[in-house]
Formats: C-alpha cells, sequence, structure tokens
C-alpha cells in the first residue's frame, strides 16, 4: 500500500526564512523550496498552503525510496514530532532533491540565455548586412 506523506518545515537560513515543502505520493518523493523575505506569519503560510499551492514548482529526487510505515503508538508519534519541531532544518534527501532542483534552474537559464545570445547577435548580423546593401544601393 503506497501512502501520501505531506511536510512542511519553515526554518531561518541566514538572511531568509526559508520553507520546504516535502510530499511523497504514489511511491515519488518532490521537494519544494520557498523564501520568505521576514519571518512568515501562521496565516500566510496557512494561505501559501492552501491558495497558491497550484503555483509551487516541485521537483523530483532520482534516488529517493518511498516510506513504508506502520500504524504509530499515540505516544510515539508524540515524542516523534516534538523531536521533530526541536530539529533544525530539512532532512538530507530534501537537500539533496533541492541540489537537483538548483541544478535544473542553472541548466535551463544556460541554455536560454545561450538561445537570446545567438538570437541578439544573428539580429546584429542582419542589421549590419541591410545598413550594407543600404549603403551601395546610392542615392
Amino acid at each position: 500500500m503506497l501512502k501520501t506523506v505531506w511536510k512542511f518545515t519553515v526554518f531561518f537560513e541566514d538572511p531568509f526564512w526559508v520553507g520546504v515543502y516535502e510530499r511523497e505520493a504514489q511511491g515519488e518523493y518532490q521537494v519544494c523550496k520557498i523564501t520568505f523575505g521576514a519571518e512568515p506569519k501562521d496565516y500566510e503560510v496557512y494561505d501559501l498552503l492552501l491558495k497558491k499551492w497550484t503555483y509551487l514548482r516541485f521537483y523530483a529526487s532520482k534516488d529517493a525510496q518511498c516510506i513504508t510505515e506502520k500504524p504509530v503508538n499515540p505516544k510515539r508519534m508524540q515524542r516523534e514530532i516534538k523531536h521533530q519541531l526541536q530539529s533544525k532544518g530539512v532532512g538530507t534527501k530534501a537537500q539533496q532533491a533541492l541540489k537537483l532542483q538548483q541544478e535544473q534552474g542553472k541548466q535551463e537559464r544556460r541554455t536560454c540565455s545561450r538561445k537570446n545570445k545567438e538570437a541578439e547577435s544573428e539580429r546584429k548580423f542582419e542589421l549590419r548586412q541591410k545598413k550594407r546593401k543600404e549603403k551601395h544601393k546610392g542615392h
């Protein structure tokens, strides 16, 4: 049985507050990083998760394994939640997925800027050619 797990963590990563939204559904682990400016209020986070979740860009981790959980004793669950609240930062799996997201964004920017640069040089070349033809036409 595949289980859907969602986890949202907000922490301070100097100089900004950062939220990491992790989800695991249908055996696929995905992560999204949200950068807040100042410390977000509870209602801002709530609004983001309820109304603007369609705008979030999730990236899948290639080597993540699905979580198989057994039913947990309520007291143990409380202890685990308390431990998670005390711990800071994000898990290694989320860090790897965020690094992959960053690399993919870098590749996209590079290809886009290369295409723009080539298009601009082509446009300038066409302008020079046109100008040369205008000079040779005479008055």
